[in-house]
């Protein structure tokens, strides 16, 4: 067994275990046409089978190919979905704010949350995650939009590592190959956006992060210093994004500092 069925065997254990702890059978998730949400969408596929929901919600800024590319990957893997456009609630509201291409990205996402939670409740399902390693230090993504979720099966993984895991799982050439993006303006490029590509960056993540070395170590092996501190900025200005709110204390138990209930306490 390699590497990446381990991942898999894992993975699928994991979304079984955590939806049946919390108390539900069924799971919704916004597929983008991306590589993340791609999958997110076969993993839950294997661990719950048609217990899943797939939605699509294009704005008048996505790329129709996303789209596309969204639809054929369930119709080759039997995934239901729905397809729910929000371009009428973005474009209602410019009309009021004159957004600018980042507000209006950054709504965009939220409004996809707000509908996404909408079906939560409708099917009685948990809401998936779909955002990975890197972009969660990097803090690339929207707080409360694409950031939102209940359980997030690949926020271990990072950006470099979900291109293999995808050829695995059997997610189409056509998602796997298209330049990384965030789908929130027309041409809109992650990596032409952060100025390097997720391979430079998760290479210096995975030493900072998961070896521990400093900055100034990483430069001396011949990181590019502009990328150190790109990177190392961003990881500890957007810390916030990967926390619950700080709750100031005033009582002997607080919730999120030392109050835990049963659910969490369980393995």
């Amino acid at each position: 067994m390699n590497k990446f069925s381990h991942i898999e065997t894992f993975l699928i254990q994991f979304l079984r275990h955590e939806v049946q702890k919390i108390g539900f059978n069924k799971v919704v998730l916004g597929l983008s046409g991306g590589i993340d949400s791609a999958v997110v969408a076969l993993l839950a596929k294997k661990a719950l089978g048609n217990n899943l929901l797939c939605i699509m919600m294009p704005s008048t800024q996505s790329s129709p190919q996303s789209i596309k590319d969204a639809k054929d990957l369930c119709h080759m893997h039997d995934l239901p979905y729905e397809v729910i456009p929000i371009g009428s609630l973005v474009e209602n509201y410019n009309k009021t704010q004159n957004l600018t291409p980042l507000r209006r990205g950054n709504f965009a996402a939220r409004m996809r949350m707000a509908v996404l939670y909408d079906i939560s409740a409708r099917e009685n399902a948990l809401v998936l995650g779909t955002t990975n390693k890197s972009e969660l230090l990097l803090g690339y993504g929207t707080l409360h939009g694409d950031l939102a979720s209940a359980i997030n099966p690949i926020g271990d993984m990072y950006k470099s590592d979900i291109f293999p895991l995808a050829r695995h799982l059997g997610v189409s050439e056509a998602i796997i190959s298209k330049p990384p993006s965030a789908d929130l303006w027309e041409g809109q490029s992650d990596e032409e956006e952060l100025g390097y590509t997720y391979a430079q960056i998760d290479q210096f993540l995975k030493a900072f992060v998961d070896e521990r070395a400093t900055k100034e170590e990483l430069i001396n092996r011949g990181f590019d210093p502009d990328l150190c501190e790109m990177v190392t900025k961003r990881i500890y200005n957007n810390q916030f994004k990967r926390l619950p709110p700080i709750i100031a204390k005033l009582s002997e138990r607080t919730i999120g500092h030392d109050f835990l209930n049963m659910r969490e306490l369980k393995n």
